[in-house]
């Protein structure tokens, strides 16, 4: 703020949108980006998509992760309770380098696909900065994926190399990745080689990361600097509703954004210890990985976040110093029906931030944080997404934190919420939208050489304005609530209803463990139908049927009570932990379901197939 000249928050944000380009600039002197940033900063500023940001500039990415060169952590990794690791800035560089030499020699260039079928291991951050630095493009996915959701991803990228693990830890149970490999590498004939990274000792396919390395001695990166758009990730839509679309996004943009949200609006500073509980399947672990641009320790945890029911997280942060937890709404709830009480069994000294995603965090998850976490921190609920592999609507450490709300619009986005006629609206629901170019908007979609896909995702609704897909409504404090997605927006009686209302209410009752609602076409209209997972003996009885209901109709309205409440063992889910209404409204209505490859937990579809109560007033 005093390097641009302004005192508050909202006339910083102003100006990052009105001068977008000296705002941009402004971040890359700031942060201090390594690389040649040419003359002009902006080009065709007005077109989205369209607008070229700093198209003279040559950099790379892993080149400004990997400025510092010393003793101190750059990586610490635990594998749930069994596996303790560290790994310091200098060893880090040491194994990119030999990474990058290897690549290189195994026919990687500038361009080609590299991809990880692997746990959350630093040996992934290290062979995502290899292929970086050589200009080649990095794709990742979580081992618990399936061999249909794998090959629907990397089969349209074709990698030269794959990454992958002999295995993963979940619950303290080993579970094998060998075969599941096997039958991958037999169907992506692209692969050229398969490079096992030991982890549970279980054997390997091709060629273990030591013997891929070996004839290659650490020295200087060569780092290929690229142009700001060259692509540095593809990362994937969820493909529930079809095969997964390939986002693609670059080198400049994604460190010029990262660096934006990690110093200013998260505060990381040189030295921090920065968490988030995340996959190699979620844009959060690329996010997370871009803290070693701002000279913070990653703190990487694979497995289950309960072991020691659920006291494993906080355990990683009271030994390491935590600075920053990330994780998802869905954790602080879970937790908090646990009844657990970190600030009481934990020291959690160096915590000041704790930052969530994923779904929306209800005022009641504010409350159980500052009452059982830690009263002195900065709670940010965050959103944004895949597309942009970053945050339209963040925190802001220096402002208050509202019960409730995302703190702030992000720097440089100009976000607004618009009704169905394209209309600016503060304090009613509508539509997510940015109406400026900023630079982490994907560079298009893989295979998509007209950008027609591209276009056709979000912009159509709104000509030359990006709609996100959210339904939220901005407060006249400047804050956000995000009610859910859209396209998942009930529509009772032609009243619009997103279906987070519904859960924070439904989530206030004890003896719910999880809830997922509908809306069932019915008669000519559409009725709210909501199903409940329940704690270990717990009854659906007509008393707790009551009991919801009337907890849904006193704290919201009449039309958001359901028409029907059923209960179901288990609620189906993404692999980075989001429920999938569409997904559950379509087997409602005998509608196939297109691509059950995307979810952690298919079988689970199959409690909301063919329910008599659904064919019944």
């Amino acid at each position: 703020m005093r390097r641009a000249g302004f005192a508050d928050y909202a006339s910083l944000h102003r100006w990052s949108i009105e001068e977008r380009a000296a705002f941009w600039s402004l971040v890359w002197d700031y942060c201090g980006v390594v690389g040649e940033k040419g003359a002009r900063i902006l080009a065709d500023g007005e077109r989205m998509p369209g607008a070229r940001w700093f198209p003279e500039a040559r950099l790379n990415f892993a080149e400004n992760l990997l400025r510092a060169r010393d003793d101190a952590d750059a990586i610490v990794f635990w594998g749930e309770d069994r596996v303790r690791r560290r790994m310091s800035r200098r060893e880090l560089y040491a194994l990119v380098s030999r990474l990058a030499q290897a690549l290189r020699a195994a026919g990687v260039e500038k361009g080609d696909r590299v991809a990880a079928y692997s746990p959350n291991l630093p040996e992934a951050v290290a062979a995502a900065l290899a292929t970086a630095s050589l200009g080649a493009i990095w794709s990742s996915c979580s081992p618990d994926f399936g061999v249909q959701g794998v090959l629907d991803r990397f089969g349209q990228i074709e990698p030269k190399v794959l990454f992958a693990t002999d295995g993963y830890l979940y619950g303290g149970k080993e579970f094998d990745c060998l075969g599941k490999t096997r039958e991958v590498l037999a169907r992506l004939p692209s692969v050229r080689r398969c490079v096992t990274i030991p982890y549970l000792g279980g054997g390997r396919l091709g060629e273990t990361l030591e013997e891929f390395v070996a004839p290659h001695g650490a020295g200087e990166i060569a780092f290929e600097r690229v142009a700001f758009d060259h692509p540095l990730y593809i990362l994937y839509s969820s493909g529930t509703t079809g095969v997964p679309k390939c986002i693609v996004h670059g080198h400049g943009g994604t460190l010029l954004q990262h660096l934006k949200e990690h110093r200013l609006h998260s505060d990381i500073r040189p030295g921090d210890r920065v968490f988030y509980f995340t996959t190699l399947g979620w844009m959060m672990w690329n996010w997370l990985v871009s803290a070693l641009a701002s000279e913070a320790t990653l703190l990487l945890y694979d497995g289950s976040p309960f072991v020691g029911r659920g006291r494993i997280l906080f355990d990683l942060a009271d030994a390491e110093g935590m600075t920053h937890f990330g994780t998802s709404a869905k954790f602080i709830d879970a937790i908090a029906k646990l009844g657990l009480k970190p600030r009481e069994t934990h020291r959690l000294e160096r915590l000041r931030a704790l930052l969530s995603t994923g779904s929306p965090l209800l005022p009641e998850g504010f409350d159980y944080v500052y009452a059982n976490v830690k009263a002195d921190l900065c709670l940010s609920s965050i959103s944004g997404g895949t597309d942009i592999v970053s945050c339209f609507v963040l925190g802001n450490p220096i402002a208050p934190v509202w019960r409730g709300e995302i703190q702030a619009k992000g720097l440089g986005m100009a976000v607004e919420v618009f009704d169905e006629q394209g209309r600016r609206v503060v304090g009613r629901k509508g539509e997510l939208v940015c109406t400026k170019p900023f630079p982490s908007m994907p560079v298009g979609f893989w295979n998509d050489p007209d950008g027609k896909k591209y276009r056709a995702a979000y912009f159509e609704m709104y000509p030359n304005v990006w709609r996100h897909g959210d339904w939220c409504e901005e407060t006249p404090r400047g804050g956000f609530v995000i009610y859910g997605r859209s396209d998942a927006v009930l529509n009772p009686g032609g009243v619009r209803i997103g279906t987070a209302e519904i859960y924070r209410q439904v989530e206030t009752i004890d003896e719910v463990v999880e809830s997922i609602v509908i809306g069932q076409e019915w008669q000519g209209d559409v009725r709210v139908v909501l199903f409940v997972k329940l704690k270990d003996g717990a009854r659906l009885d007509e008393a707790l049927v009551a009991r919801i209901k009337n907890r849904i109709r006193e704290n919201t309205t009449p039309r958001h009570v359901p028409a029907k409440i059923l209960e179901v063992p288990d609620i189906p889910r993404t692999r980075s932990g989001k429920i999938v209404e569409l997904a559950v409204r379509d087997v409602v209505h005998g509608r196939p379901v297109k691509n059950v490859e995307a979810l952690a937990n298919p079988e689970a579809l199959e409690h909301f197939r063919n329910r008599p109560e659904l064919a019944a007033p």
